[in-house]
Formats: C-alpha cells, structure tokens, sequence
C-alpha cells in the first residue's frame, strides 16, 4: 500500500498540483498586501479617510459585524482572479502560437519519379505519368 501511494504522490499531475497550491498561496498573500497596503489606503482616502478594515457595525457590546474585512475580502478576490485571467489569457494565446497549424499542402509527389507535382494536376510534368 505504501508504494502504492508513493506512486501516486511522485506522479507529475500531483507535484504540478503541489506546486501551484504553495505558489497560490504565496501569490495570495502578495495580493492581499497589494489590497490591504496599496489600494485601499488611497480608495479610504478618496472616499473621506474611510478604512475599511475598520467598518464594523457593533451588534453587541462583545460581538461586531465586521463588513469591512469583506470588502477587502471581495476586493482582493476581484483582483486575484483578474491577475489569473491575465495569466491564463497569456499561457493561451502562447499555446495558440506554439501549436499553429501547419499549412495545407500545394502539391504531391508522383508516385512514379517522386517529384513534386501540384495538387491538381493529373499528369507528372517530369516523367509524363498519369496521376490518381
């Protein structure tokens, strides 16, 4: 059972997999100090010095409704799934580029002399045999 399960963590699909989590979770924490230490200090200051991790409503005297940590939560999430649209975008149109179709053929060998003859021609021009 265990070399069963080291065969199936050492596959390339669950590294990859391992990979992407930590580098998420790294990008996640640089997005959120973006947000949280580069975005909202100026948005707080157009909209009258508002901080919006301090916006809370006081729903008791021990228990408060913070709203603000979820703007800054629906913020951050705006912007990391722009970010990864962007990625996306691009890793797209280099896989476009990367797997362009080659171009249709203009001609075909004769089977007879092995020149290359064009596509629609029903005669070699170099050993005159008739083509299929």
């Amino acid at each position: 059972m265990f070399k069963e399960f080291k065969e199936f963590a050492m596959r390339g699909s669950v590294l990859d997999m391992a990979v992407g989590i930590i580098l998420g979770g790294a990008f996640g924490g640089i997005v959120s100090s973006l947000v949280n230490d580069v975005l909202m200090p100026p948005i707080g200051l157009l909209l009258g010095r508002v901080d919006f991790s301090q916006l809370s409503v006081a729903l008791s005297d021990s228990v408060t409704l913070n709203y603000g940590r979820f703007i800054n939560t629906i913020i951050t999430f705006v912007i990391v799934a722009f970010c990864l649209f962007l990625i996306i975008r691009a890793m797209n149109r280099l896989q476009k580029k990367a797997e362009a179709p080659a171009p249709a053929p203009t001609t075909k060998d004769c089977p007879y002399c092995a020149t290359a003859v064009p596509l629609k021609a029903v005669r070699c021009p170099h050993c005159t045999s008739e083509l299929k």
